[in-house]
């Protein structure tokens, strides 16, 4: 699988399972983050789609209660 494939894959699993529990913050900061998050796991080697997307989605949870802890929802 390629580099995009994977990128897109953990981003859509990242951003799927944050806008179901309805931790999404601004579409473009929430994009963005994601996105970061997953090219340095991806620098450091990482390549497992859900371990990207996992540790996304848990940066973006911590990220979001720093900002706004009286907002953050968990599931």
């Amino acid at each position: 699988m390629s580099i995009r494939c994977t990128v897109e894959s953990a981003f859509f699993i990242a951003w799927s399972c944050l806008e179901q529990s309805g931790e999404l913050g601004a579409p473009d900061e929430t994009a963005n983050f994601l996105l970061d998050t997953i090219e340095a796991q991806l620098r450091k080697g990482e390549r497992r789609q859900l371990m990207l997307a996992n540790r996304a989605i848990d940066a973006w949870r911590a990220h979001a209660a720093t900002r706004r802890p009286h907002e953050a929802r968990f599931g």
